[in-house]
């Protein structure tokens, strides 16, 4: 009876050993929900995503996400389709005639460095650019992008900010004293929120902006105001809508000043304490004919006259976009707008645009005054964004005779035969290159002209963060971790420099025992880090790779690596604005920052700003925010509606707009290549007025052809009233080369790079066309 019992509990274990392992398995296979961070967007809202099987198989939002609050749009929740394309490269490639061959990464690393350092040697470092560190998931590659570049004597840094922001970011600089000192709506505290050439509730572009927005028209105590020459997903909200002929906004908001001297609207404590320059300006708007210039403008003086009321009595702040941005007059949109701000005393303070506490700025101060600073060889243009240049005038710092061109560029994780102006400039550009290397993660358009293609893990197969500053006075930061395994060859962009860096020889030796404490505590590594970086001059140089090189190694991640040492050795405001949100001061405060971002995977506030000190952020000379900028006084003064009467009349040849470069929900720049997602939707038109159409004979869904100075495509025509007349919208991120088919334009075909401003920004907001029908069997 024992041997009977005993062999009946035997039989009960091992049934239950097997309906356990059979729970196990069952969990396994049930799959585990992942906390992270969309990579399609600068908002990087939080996500949660179910992985089974090493594969993402659903996404939700993340309610712990302490800045997107569990809000995320229908591109975050359709992100399984950027990190599964039908085009994925997972070895290192060389091209060889015409086709690409499989090569060792030690054969890759080799030949590229080879050729990269005969290059240099031959013409000298201004033939060496890289293009990069831009990506709307991931910047930590730009410290060892960037290093190399650098160890090899360029500055050529080019990168989406100087497709964008130059004009913007180059005013701030002489504005708010640093180029990076980019000040931003602060929504939360104002009781009007003004977008300019901003259609927030299709391109975010703030935390949550479509619950936002509502929140802001729906409140009787707000005011959305919407200033664009369409009615907008954002316009149809608005509270105040004013439809603005496209390209004067320069002008109206000289008006708009004009109007508030005039009646003395002007916030005079303010200036007087914290504007420098204005009694120098201040001649340029008065007996000026703001009417004139408001009937031009095509709206209505007396609404004009009620906003500026409301600019000079409300707390307000100001979000202008890419409509001010890239459209004409670019530069004088944006210093007329700072100067409106500055008047209206809405510049650093609560409510205001402030500027926001950073972790790292989103680049360097490169003033082009200094003589230290390089313009480019051929177009004279300087790094104004930031330190970057604008990617509109490479395709001629490559297509010239001069000695010191362009030879040599290594893209990483950007598309700019898809993402930057004038695609036929950039094909023949890049085939003229002696040396075109591509880090990414498909076979892209730009691979395609590539003399090597380096295969990169995913965001969501790395370490990576992002650095864009979007809140106040808090800093918020989230480090994303890999959820999903990489496929075995492919690596981090930070892998691919640091492997090059090495056979460069850009990194000194590394002592055993520095190498072996990265094997211990993050702390004593620390210390026997900076006892040997002391005393070896050319380790602070070559810090990123250093770290990569160690405790990289052991976290097979250099990009995790380089984070730490960021957050150890952060500026004394990062560390001011950390203490006050709770890690206190200490030699280990980075290191506690470095855990909790490790232990908190749905990201952290990481600091916080004193609102009350948002002036000591600015740092030009007098202290104070400057309004005068010398350079634009003649073109500032001459600004009137006589002058915009002549100069916005359009030829015969091309009398329409277009707006290159539509934001809508289903489209992602290039981020998602197939168009799976999309399945059912019109996700590419070419969207027109009705009265339009019936003037030219052209009907909704017809197959028609735009024609600019620089090209032409071909596509399905959609109707709208809230299309202005006169004009034409195409959104931007079509034309990819996708599994053997080409869906929707490629909009960056019909843009002329030398449509740009004197900053190098594309003013694609403001491309003439017209509009043909096309005669199909």
């Amino acid at each position: 009876m024992e041997v009977a019992n005993s062999d009946m509990h035997l039989s009960i274990m091992g049934a239950y050993e097997v309906a356990l392992d059979k729970w196990i398995q069952g969990r396994e296979n049930m799959g585990e929900w992942h906390k992270t961070g969309c990579v399609l967007c600068a908002q990087n809202c939080g996500l949660e995503i179910l992985v089974e099987n090493n594969r993402m198989v659903k996404v939700k939002p993340d309610k712990s996400n302490p800045r997107s609050q569990g809000y995320a749009c229908r591109k975050g929740l359709n992100v399984i389709h950027h990190q599964y394309p039908k085009d994925r490269i997972t070895e290192p490639l060389k091209r060889v005639g015409d086709r690409f061959e499989e090569v060792s990464w030690e054969q890759a690393i080799d030949e590229i460095t080879s050729k990269m350092k005969d290059i240099v040697d031959k013409h000298g470092p201004r033939s060496l650019a890289y293009m990069g560190a831009s990506s709307q998931g991931g910047h930590l590659e730009g410290a060892f992008g960037l290093s190399i570049l650098r160890a090899l004597g360029s500055q050529y840094f080019y990168n989406s900010g100087g497709q964008e922001f130059s004009s913007s970011w180059w005013l701030f600089g002489r504005m708010l004293g640093k180029q990076y000192n980019i000040a931003t709506p602060d929504e939360a505290h104002s009781e009007m929120l003004v977008g300019w050439g901003w259609n927030g509730m299709e391109s975010h572009q703030m935390p949550r902006a479509p619950i936002v927005l509502r929140e802001f028209s729906q409140n009787p105590d707000k005011i959305l105001v919407i200033i664009d020459p369409r009615k907008s997903e954002t316009a149809r909200i608005a509270n105040i809508h004013l439809p603005i002929r496209p390209g004067s906004d320069a002008l109206l908001i000289k008006a708009m000043i004009s109007i508030i001297i005039e009646n003395k609207w002007e916030k005079r404590e303010y200036i007087e304490t914290h504007v420098d320059g204005w009694d120098t300006i201040r001649p340029w708007f008065e007996n000026f004919d703001a009417r004139e210039a408001i009937g031009l403008c095509g709206l209505e003086y007396d609404q004009v006259i009620e906003l500026c009321q409301l600019m000079t009595t409300k707390k307000w702040c100001l979000h202008p976009d890419l409509g001010i941005y890239m459209g004409r007059n670019s530069v004088m949109n944006s210093y007329m707008m700072n100067i409106l701000g500055a008047i209206c005393g809405i510049f650093c303070v609560p409510g205001g645009n402030v500027i926001p506490g950073m972790v790292v700025p989103m680049g360097y101060h490169a003033d082009e005054r200094n003589p230290k600073t390089w313009k480019t060889v051929i177009t004279g243009m300087p790094p104004a964004s930031a330190g970057s240049f604008p990617p509109a005038v490479m395709p001629e710092e490559i297509l010239n005779d001069h000695p010191d061109r362009l030879r040599a560029v290594y893209v990483s994780a950007c598309n700019p035969l898809r993402s930057y102006p004038d695609t036929q400039a950039y094909e023949k550009a890049f085939s003229k290159l002696d040396l075109l290397v591509v880090n990414d993660i498909v076979m892209s358009e730009t691979a395609r002209f590539a003399h090597y293609v380096l295969p990169c893990r995913t965001y969501y197969e790395s370490w990576d963060a992002t650095f864009f500053p979007w809140t106040f006075p808090k800093v918020f930061f989230q480090l994303r971790r890999p959820i999903v395994s990489p496929p075995e060859k492919c690596l981090e962009a930070s892998q691919i420099f640091t492997l090059m860096a090495e056979r460069l020889g850009l990194i000194p030796d590394i002592p055993d025992e520095v190498a072996a404490s990265a094997k211990q505590n993050r702390l004593t590594f620390a210390a026997k880090l900076m006892e040997w970086a002391a005393n070896t001059p050319d380790s602070l140089r070559a810090m990123p790779f250093v770290l990569a090189r160690s405790l990289g190694k052991e976290w097979d991640s250099a990009a995790l690596a380089g984070l730490w040492g960021v957050l150890m050795t952060a500026p004394k405001t990062f560390r001011k604005n950390a203490a006050r949100i709770g890690f206190e001061p200490g030699i280990d405060q980075g290191d506690r920052i470095f855990q909790a971002l490790l232990d908190t995977p749905q990201g952290i506030w990481i600091g916080e700003v004193d609102p009350n000190e948002n002036f000591k952020a600015v740092k030009t000379p007098s202290g104070k925010i400057d309004v005068y900028v010398p350079e634009l006084e003649e073109d500032a003064i001459k600004l009137n509606a006589q002058s915009e009467t002549q100069e916005l009349k359009m030829s015969d040849e091309f009398p329409f707009i277009l707006n290159a470069g539509r934001h809508t929900r289903y489209n992602i720049n290039t981020m998602i290549r197939g168009q799976e997602w999309n399945k059912g939707k019109r996700a590419c038109t070419i969207c027109v007025n009705p009265e339009d159409a019936n003037s030219l004979g052209i009907s909704e869904g017809e197959i028609v052809k735009v024609l600019t100075e620089a090209g032409s495509e071909v596509g399905e025509l959609e109707v709208s009233y809230d299309v202005r007349i006169g004009t034409v919208l195409i959104p931007h991120g079509f034309g990819l080369i996708y599994d053997g088919t080409i869906y929707g334009l490629n909009v960056n075909k019909l843009t002329k790079n030398a449509n740009r401003d004197q900053l190098g920004t594309p003013m694609h907001r403001f491309v003439p066309c017209r509009l043909e029908a096309v005669n199909t069997p």
